[in-house]
């Protein structure tokens, strides 16, 4: 008999378990020589999100977001003494449109809960796609005001000097990710998106926005290397290498529409957090009326960077159907085809 191949290579083949089954079902793989039973007895991972609501920016989001890590069992125990890297969504400026960016407020919520767990720095740190000037749009978009007043470091990482690793996600062409030499000096790196629709992927959450790490001198603007080798393989390849620690969603205000720029805000009332980002997602997804399972880089995700069947997600805090709200899709966006949540 033929060597069997492992779940891990099945996965980097661009297989998923549904795609797998689907085709066993089928004698596609049986055809081919793949043991069905490597693959359907593949532990399913399973992870845990928490839903808080926040009617607006001005409410005690730190307050919000500790209940959050204590129903996730994130404690002191684990945080005290640890370099925390926030990377937020600054994507243009947003002077009077709160659905572009991570609000500043979302963010000084996280700095006060982490520095509250016993944190021993906090720093937020981004590499905008769309802007050359980063500190043009970290200033117009209000963080300075916020971040100058909580006396907190903000680097821009467009500019950094890289360091160069494999690419462990193996999904595009690139055989190598350059990520900011800065990510060596900290412990846990924080993805704190914006609850938006994409023109391109469909959504951009907490996966999508890491894209932001991956600094222009090396990748150019908007991100065109990452562009060319494929938005959702390189989603993947990004989130598979770095691995980061967590996920908190800014849904408060998001974007339906034509986003990530162009879109209309849509008040969604949410904050999302998790340990894993493609639950994360999942889940905001959902709360999006979208069907996770149709976002292909979530889909080619699945049970691979972590969990995107509702069963094997925990919800914490508020339950999906009391908080859902479906944003706008447009049928001319090819992504947006096909996506809405039955």
């Amino acid at each position: 008999m033929p060597n069997e191949p492992s779940a891990e290579s099945v996965k980097n083949q661009g297989w998923t378990r549904r795609e797998f089954l689907y085709a066993l079902a089928g004698g596609v793989v049986l055809a081919s020589g793949f043991s069905a039973g490597r693959w359907y007895l593949q532990p399913q991972l399973h992870a845990e999100t928490f839903i808080g609501k926040a009617r607006e920016y001005g409410e005690e989001l730190s307050g919000l977001m500790l209940q959050g890590f204590r129903e996730l069992h994130v404690g002191p125990q684990e945080i005290r003494g640890k370099r925390i890297l926030l990377k937020p969504n600054l994507v243009e400026t947003s002077r009077g449109a709160p659905q572009i960016n991570t609000h500043p407020l979302v963010l000084r919520g996280a700095i006060e809960a982490f520095l509250g767990l016993g944190a021993a720095s906090v720093m937020v740190a981004e590499g905008p796609g769309h802007r050359r000037d980063t500190l043009a749009v970290y200033e117009e978009s209000g963080l300075a005001d916020v971040l100058a007043e909580d006396r907190i470091h903000f680097h821009d990482l467009n500019y950094i000097t890289g360091y160069t690793t494999e690419n462990v996600g193996r999904h595009s062409s690139l055989r190598t990710l350059t990520f900011p030499a800065l990510f060596k000096e900290v412990d846990w790196i924080v993805s704190m998106a914006k609850l938006k629709t994409h023109h391109w992927a469909g959504v951009t959450l907490s996966m999508k926005n890491m894209f932001g790490v991956m600094p222009g001198i090396y990748y150019g603007w908007p991100k065109n290397v990452l562009h060319h080798a494929g938005i959702e393989n390189s989603i993947l390849d990004i989130n598979a290498t770095l691995k980061p620690h967590f996920a908190i969603v800014d849904g408060i205000v998001g974007m339906e529409g034509d986003g990530p720029i162009m879109g209309d805000p849509k008040q969604a009332n949410v904050v999302v957090m998790g340990r894993n980002l493609v639950a994360v997602d999942a889940t905001c997804c959902r709360i999006m009326g979208i069907a996770p399972e149709k976002i292909s880089y979530l889909h080619k995700a699945d049970n691979w960077l972590g969990p995107i069947a509702e069963g094997a997600i925990s919800q914490r805090g508020e339950t999906i159907g009391s908080v859902r709200t479906n944003f706008k899709l447009i049928d001319q966006i090819p992504a947006h085809q096909g996506i809405r949540l039955a």
